[in-house]
């Protein structure tokens, strides 16, 4: 899947891993929740650790376990579900999470604008979807009404 990341189309460094897959011994990898909770202190230092959290599980329960997490991947299944978007928030502004926060799944160009308020900075583009048409939608709005989880200032003004 393409990688949208600080605008730009990159490739992408992460290796997701299985519940039962065997470890690389080394580079970065993104592991599922259970798999992190069962593993993620004995993998400590061992190099860039992800958690990949299903849009149905609560991010609270990484509460006092982020430090050294260099990613967190959060699942959107649908267009019409955003339980992610919530994650997003609680990840930000709850528990102070400021790593990577990755959007995965069915990642559109309409829903950019959204995801970036959220906190999200890093998207897998869905089928479909262009590099050219996220990095449109990105620069769409420089101001919006309500203060939210990313650095955006408040006030409404439309580029260009």
């Amino acid at each position: 899947m393409p990688l949208i990341k600080e605008g730009r189309l990159i490739a992408d460094p992460w290796r997701a891993i299985g519940a039962d897959e065997a470890l690389p011994e080394r580079g970065p990898i993104l592991l599922p929740l259970e798999r992190f909770l069962a593993e993620g202190a004995a993998l400590a230092g061992r190099g860039p650790l992800g958690i990949a959290l299903a849009n149905d599980q609560k991010p609270e329960t990484l509460a006092g376990r982020l430090d050294g997490v260099a990613l967190v991947a959060l699942h959107f299944p649908k267009f019409n579900d955003g339980r992610a978007y919530s994650q997003a928030r609680i990840l930000r502004e709850r528990l102070g999470y400021a790593g990577e926060l990755r959007a995965r799944g069915r990642v559109l160009r309409d829903q950019l604008l959204f995801m970036l308020r959220c906190g999200f900075d890093s998207f897998e583009l869905a089928a479909g979807e262009t590099v050219e048409g996220f990095a449109e939608a990105m620069r769409e709005y420089s101001r919006f009404y309500q203060p939210a989880a990313d650095s955006r200032p408040a006030g409404l003004r439309r580029w260009g």
